[in-house]
């Protein structure tokens, strides 16, 4: 017997068997230009060894191969399953995906868009039928206290292995007892076809007759798709001008960006190029060396041009990019960190934002002080479904300064059209999901819906109902990629409800059960352990220093969304309530945590959510600071609720005017308002005099801020207390200067004061009415004094 655990001739005879298998799908797939799969199943050591054996029978460099996996047990180059977006924006011709340690939804998607046309995508995997009961690292991950891992599901792989066996594309080959589903011998496809459907031919592209690009720009345009993509980039010319290119993975994007940029700096323009990753940006710099190089061979371009790419092999400069061909001042291509970029958003004439849909959105922010600036971003990204350029950037895009231009490339450019792995893989992770088109729930009201809790089983059985839920998270989200869809369908404190109008979704929410923690986690905690899947119970613990707060037990409220078709019709205040009263008296309290928005904060006051925290950082993906609010729904929930929302009143002043002092007045304002809490406003005489004479007399604020906080704070969380009314403006005056310390030039620039002066008297003038309303007897004799 060898490693194998067989004899030397039968060793022999599934070394041959796998390498036919895997030279037989190579060369389909190159006929084709499109992708294969191969799964090689059953016990790890076996699938490593005939996965060697699949690799040397294609006639593939080790250049062009990537193992992804725990062990680098192949020659050429090997990147960690966590690792694998370091991959994005590169191709190989044969990846090896290892999913023995772990099978993480994300990783697969990654490499799949890693797979160049005519490649070969090798998965090593256990036994398939025996694949969902096996629990692996990421089922550890979903194992959050207080559940176990046999609390784990596998509904998930139930599902990838069954779309695996039914997609033309995606073979499986179980290497433990040389049994297999197809012909071995000959060219293998999935449905019994010998041969591949012919690709079809593709339009050639030309130069718009009014181009103002190169001719050149035009001809290295690889789809009709593309060449239309370089024309809308034309606007980049004009100033004032955004341009927004956006695909599926795989249609050129980043090419059109990059030929574009070459056109520029031919034009002499300073083009700045910025992603998450510099090594995702290689395409752009490629795109644009080649053009400029063409370019400079036909003497087609004015002066000479510096390109720092961002390329293997370069040399870093010193501004952290890497220095291609550089020979003179008349235009270049140059590199710029996010972190740069977000420092002077104007550092060169035009910006390019490559695989804009993994920037986080606070960064985004900052590009919009260009001038001119390009986004390249994905739609359905093998690497994920996340929508924080859609969701959340691109409407303040729209409603900014520039004119924006969309363009859209549909044609795939590594492989052909129909390439029945991108269908496979978007299937299997739902990668385009979407809700129910308009019409189907355009009529639903909050009396027409129907509450369902939609488990697991529900879902798998119902395809067109799991895409609908999936797909309403995703698009109402700012993050939501394919582990999530492993996570709905297997993690054990999660579960769907839905509102559910004629059969389709029209409102959906994602609930987490949290707490009821074990003595010795809640100590762990205390103490600074991390504790997966409680992120309520977590802060509350962690960061508010209460070690009773996971003892109560509550549902957060992951996600919820709304049919945009819908939106604003009560639907999802109305799931809000069935939710209370079904699962409500079975826990202690509701909550949920979210980037904070005046909406999204008065959203949960309207439906009785309390806030009762404000994170003092951003979120890096949203760029905004989280609220948690809680409603408690037994005693235990109330008491819970009631310590911590008056902490947060009582501590709300002093970090207001350190951590959070950049945060949004008006998010302040509404996060307050939130707030269930009881505010005493015990002040000393002397505060009193301070205070009544910088609003009825000649005081200054500035001596003695502290007792203005408090009455800030005592007017925006119990506004009703206060005599008369203060107008928005007046309240972010209050927010910015007594609460946030803001210095008195910034204020009234921000409020539109004529002057820091005014802005002193308008102070004055608003806490007149918290003198009123708060002010002890003494407060009120000091007050006529300046009445009289």
């Amino acid at each position: 017997m060898n490693a194998d655990g067989m004899d030397g001739g039968d060793a022999a005879d599934s070394r041959v068997r796998v390498g036919e298998y895997a030279r037989a799908l190579h060369g389909e797939a190159r006929r084709a230009n499109e992708r294969r799969v191969l799964v090689l199943a059953g016990e790890p050591e076996r699938t490593r060894a005939r996965a060697h054996d699949a690799v040397d029978a294609v006639p593939v460099g080790v250049s062009e191969t990537t193992v992804v996996g725990p062990e680098d047990f192949l020659a050429g180059e090997h990147v960690g399953t966590r690792r694998a977006g370091e991959l994005l924006g590169t191709t190989r011709e044969v990846v090896v995906l290892d999913c023995h340690e772990e099978c993480r939804p994300n990783a697969l998607g990654r490499v799949v868009g890693v797979v160049d046309g005519g490649g070969l995508l090798v998965v090593l995997a256990p036994d398939v039928d025996a694949w969902p009961d096996v629990r692996d690292g990421f089922d550890e991950g979903m194992a959050v206290p207080p559940f176990s891992l046999d609390d784990v599901t596998g509904h998930f792989r139930r599902r990838l292995v069954a779309l695996a066996r039914a997609h033309r594309g995606v073979s499986v080959l179980d290497v433990d007892d040389g049994s297999d589903r197809a012909d071995a011998t000959g060219v293998v496809a999935s449905d019994g076809r010998t041969d591949p459907p012919p690709a079809k031919a593709t339009p050639t592209p030309s130069s718009p007759t009014d181009a103002r690009f190169p001719a050149a720009a035009y001809e290295a345009c690889r789809t009709v798709d593309q060449a239309e993509a370089v024309a809308d980039l034309e606007a980049l010319l004009d100033e004032k001008s955004a341009v927004v290119v956006s695909a599926d993975r795989g249609r050129g994007k980043s090419s059109a960006a990059g030929l574009a940029a070459g056109a520029l700096a031919a034009g002499g323009e300073d083009v700045v190029v910025t992603a998450s990753d510099r090594r995702g940006s290689r395409e752009v710099f490629e795109r644009a060396r080649e053009l400029l190089d063409a370019l400079d061979a036909a003497g087609d371009h004015p002066g000479e041009y510096d390109l720092r790419a961002a390329s293997p092999g370069d040399d870093a400069d010193r501004d952290g990019a890497t220095t291609g061909t550089s020979t003179g001042p008349a235009g270049r291509v140059r590199f710029a960190s996010l972190a740069d970029v977000v420092a002077d958003p104007t550092i060169g004439d035009v910006l390019v934002v490559d695989e804009a849909a993994t920037v986080p959105v606070r960064r985004l922010e900052a590009t919009l002080e260009a001038d001119r600036v390009a986004y390249a971003t994905t739609v359905h990204g093998y690497e994920g479904t996340g929508r924080g350029f859609d969701v959340r950037f691109r409407g303040r895009l729209d409603d900014g300064a520039h004119d924006v231009v969309e363009s859209k490339l549909v044609t795939p450019i590594r492989y052909a059209a129909g390439d029945p792995v991108e269908v496979w893989a978007f299937r299997a992770l739902l990668l385009d999901a979407r809700p129910p088109v308009d019409s189907l729930v355009a009529d639903a009201t909050p009396d027409s819906v129907d509450y369902r809790e939609l488990d697991a089983e529900t879902l798998l059985g119902d395809e067109h109902l799991l895409r609908e839920v999936f797909g309403s998270l995703v698009l109402a989200h700012y993050r939501t990629e394919p582990d999530d869809l492993a996570r709905l369908l297997d993690a054990p404190n999660l579960s769907v409800h839905a509102l559910v109008h004629d059969g389709h979704v029209a409102c959906v929410a994602l609930l987490a059960r949290e707490g009821d923690l074990s003595a010795e986690r809640r100590a762990s905690m205390y103490e600074g352990g991390r504790v997966k899947g409680n992120m309520l119970p977590d802060v509350l613990t962690s960061q508010l220093r209460d070690e009773r707060a996971a003892t109560t037990v509550g549902y957060r409220v992951v996600r919820i969304a709304t049919h945009h078709a819908v939106r604003r019709g009560g639907l999802a205040s109305h799931l809000l309530a069935e939710l209370r009263a079904d699962v409500g008296d079975d826990v202690d309290w509701l909550g949920s945590g979210f980037g904070a928005t005046p909406d999204l904060v008065d959203f949960w006051r309207e439906n009785g959510y309390g806030s009762v925290h404000l994170s003092t950082t951003r979120n890096d993906a949203s760029g905004e600071f989280s609220a948690i609010v809680l409603r408690p729904t037994s005693d235990a929930g109330r008491a819970l609720h009631d310590r911590h929302a008056e902490w947060f009143v009582e501590r709300a002043p002093g970090v207001l005017s350190d951590a959070l002092a950049d945060c949004d007045p008006d998010v302040v304002r509404a996060t307050l308002r939130a707030c269930d809490a009881d505010v005493d406003v015990d002040l000393s005489r002397a505060a009193w005099r301070t205070v009544v004479g910088a609003s009825y007399g000649p005081g200054l604020f500035d001596v003695a801020p502290g007792p203005f906080r408090d009455l800030a704070a005592k007017h925006l969380v119990d506004p009703a207390g206060s005599t008369g009314d203060l107008s928005a403006r007046e309240e972010r005056l209050l927010v910015e200067r007594a609460l946030q310390a803001r210095p008195w030039p910034a204020v009234a620039d921000d409020l539109k004061y004529v002057s820091p002066g005014a802005c002193m008297r308008a102070l004055g003038d608003a806490v007149q009415p918290l003198v009123d309303a708060y002010g002890d007897a003494d407060a009120l004799r000091e007050r006529e004094r300046y009445r009289d």
